[in-house]
């Protein structure tokens, strides 16, 4: 079974088509235009163009795309705002709101039209993002599942709970997870699929498959596809095989 992949977004439409550029390249190659494209989540903040990335998402999926787009804690704290302005994700840490620049709800709501978020009341800021975040943006972000099986592959957005079946994980750890699991070694039963933790350039752990290569930080969207556990980063040049680092390590 084939799956492609994409790693976190953080409004970077530009990043993101390049992305879908290279997975069409390579469904022209090995003939294949049925394989599902799942997003492991974090399409906003940060980037300049968080209403453009959820509005290309959004009516691609409508068209009738194989598309699958995960919640990520970004893409959570930007439901929870647009509910209360005075909530906050419980995960979060207290010396932190969802406008602060270090998390980039302020770009967020910029490219909706909302200008200096994080310099205003936060009351004032709600009320006018209740005007400009379209309805349909709003529902569909808030809808968006928290995890994606796909033959031996788990998606989720940051990481599982180790020893917790997948039932039984809660939305904080899926969307939010890393200690505990980062370092975990054991084998999961399927291999999962993730982003959240922003490293230089994806990475298979052989247990584990990490596509955050810091988008949210100058870094590239990546696509990578997969067939049973085995994965390639997808390039101008075709398939990068991803080894294991355990098997690079031996």
């Amino acid at each position: 079974m084939r799956a492609y992949a994409i790693g976190d977004i953080h409004g970077h439409l530009d990043k993101l088509k390049i992305a879908h550029d290279l997975i069409e390249q390579d469904r022209a190659a090995f003939g294949d235009q049925s394989a599902p494209v799942i997003h492991v989540g974090d399409v906003a903040d940060r980037g300049l163009e968080s209403a453009g990335v959820i509005d290309y998402l959004l009516n691609a999926m409508r068209a009738g795309k194989n598309w699958v787009v995960l919640k990520g804690n970004h893409d959570r704290m930007f439901s929870i705002f647009m509910n209360d302005p005075f909530d906050a994700d419980p995960m979060l840490r207290k010396d932190l709101t969802w406008l602060n620049p270090r998390l980039g709800g302020n770009t967020t709501l910029a490219s909706y039209g909302v200008p200096n978020a994080d310099e205003r009341p936060a009351d004032i800021v709600h009320a006018e993002a209740l005007r400009m975040v379209p309805e349909s943006h709003r529902l569909w972000l808030a809808s968006r599942p928290n995890h994606f099986i796909f033959g031996e592959l788990l998606f989720v957005h940051a990481g599982i709970r180790p020893g917790v079946s997948i039932g039984n994980q809660t939305e904080d750890d899926l969307c939010w997870i890393r200690k505990g699991w980062l370092e975990d070694t054991s084998d999961h039963g399927m291999l999962v699929v993730h982003g959240h933790t922003a490293i230089d350039q994806v990475t298979h752990y052989g247990n584990r498959l990490n596509l955050d290569s810091s988008a949210g930080y100058g870094g590239p969207v990546s696509a990578v596809v997969i067939e049973g556990r085995d994965a390639w980063l997808l390039t101008e040049n075709g398939r990068q095989p991803l080894v294991p680092v355990a098997t690079i390590a031996a």
